[in-house]
């Protein structure tokens, strides 16, 4: 839906988001809003926290977006009742969203390779460089400063934002997000010593055994793989495979600053917060959720539908279903129990404190009274 179609009734809403519609069904909304930003009657507030019903008092909003209904009378005139808050707002912000500021077609300033293929509709913003070879999906905007390398496929009705890098034969599935200065198949950091050097040994001992003389880089040969429905997150860098393929599956969602590195496989429909960093042949299942800062060793596996809270360290591989925390990170509810009881320590200490005073008066007592006995 575009702005073009506001405004738009209460009831054509409803339809769209699967709401209820009580009072005016009829109300135009032009714009949506916080009950405090509302300006006239054609803005439609969001009130679905419980605690945002009072500020209806006082807004000129002329109707809003509840998650009951109003017990008392409210100034606006029409509501729409919806039952999942989260899920309407994400339907709400899709139908008011307004799309980017794109070039009608090829600014005159991007640079496009003869032998690149280029769909209908496509939009190419200035200082835009599309490689030779490369195939850009139809209505697919790139907006300006983006590069898109040699042989790189990128299917229909993608958005790229400014300043994003996509490296040499990557290809990016249909209606995929990339947030500025995303950076797609970078080589992978990857080295090796000529002899078993300080990290081999420290891994096999526990000390360093030998210090590494020289460092040889290891090539990047493989590519980029990424699903449909991918959106990627300001800052986030994607290594290319050693020799196969990184891969992220469809629907799954990086947030800002993620590292991925080389080899690493992401299924699909996994949430991937902020700063999290993905070392080099993890396997990431469907459906995982890693939270912010989350930190994956190389070559684990974390099973599919697992959540691993915030700041946690994975080590080693996760069965599927797990909820883990910590660093290293293990089972949720162990952690916690672990914390509790760290929080008890200082209240522990002082009561043995205590005792142990009484049991020092009691033999200095004991003492005193045998002595006197004798």
């Amino acid at each position: 839906m575009s702005q073009k179609q506001f405004p738009i009734t209460l009831e054509k809403l409803a339809a769209v988001i699967g709401a209820r519609v009580i009072g005016d069904g009829s109300v135009q909304a032009t714009r949506l809003v916080h009950p405090s930003d509302a300006k006239n009657a054609s803005d439609l507030a969001l009130a679905m926290e419980p605690s945002f019903l009072n500020l209806l008092n006082d807004s000129a909003a002329g109707a809003a977006v509840v998650s009951e209904e109003p017990k008392k009378p409210l100034p606006q005139k029409g509501f729409l009742i919806v039952d999942r808050s989260r899920f309407a707002l994400a339907k709400l912000t899709e139908i008011f969203s307004e799309p980017a500021v794109r070039h009608p077609a090829i600014h005159p300033n991007a640079v496009i390779d003869m032998t690149a293929e280029i769909g209908s509709d496509v939009s190419v913003g200035p200082f835009s460089n599309i490689g030779p070879g490369a195939k850009i999906g139809a209505r697919t905007v790139l907006l300006e400063n983006v590069t898109v390398g040699a042989g790189t496929i990128l299917g229909a009705d993608c958005l790229v934002r400014a300043g994003t890098r996509i490296g040499d034969h990557v290809t990016l599935g249909k209606r995929v997000i990339c947030q500025p200065n995303v950076v797609i198949g970078a080589d992978g950091f990857s080295y090796v010593t000529p002899d078993p050097g300080s990290v081999e040994t420290a891994k096999a001992s526990g000390r360093i055994g030998k210090v590494n003389s020289q460092i040889v880089r290891i090539n990047s040969l493989g590519t980029v793989i990424i699903g449909d429905d991918v959106e990627l997150g300001a800052g986030v860098t994607i290594d290319r495979g050693t020799v196969s393929a990184t891969r992220i599956g469809q629907s799954t969602k990086l947030d800002n600053q993620v590292q991925v590195g080389h080899n690493v496989v992401i299924g699909e429909n996994c949430i991937i917060c902020g700063q999290v960093g993905i070392a080099g042949s993890a396997v990431i299942g469907d459906r995982v959720v890693l939270a912010g800062q989350v930190g994956i060793a190389d070559h684990v596996t974390v099973g599919p539908d697992s959540i691993v809270t915030a700041k946690s360290g994975v080590a080693r591989s996760i069965k599927p279903k797990s909820v883990v925390a910590g660093y290293p990170a293990r089972d949720k509810a162990e952690v916690y129990k672990e914390i509790a009881t760290l929080r008890r320590q200082g209240k522990l200490v002082e009561e043995f404190r205590k005792l142990k005073s009484r049991l020092t008066g009691l033999e200095n007592r004991t003492d005193k009274e045998l002595g006197n006995k004798k």
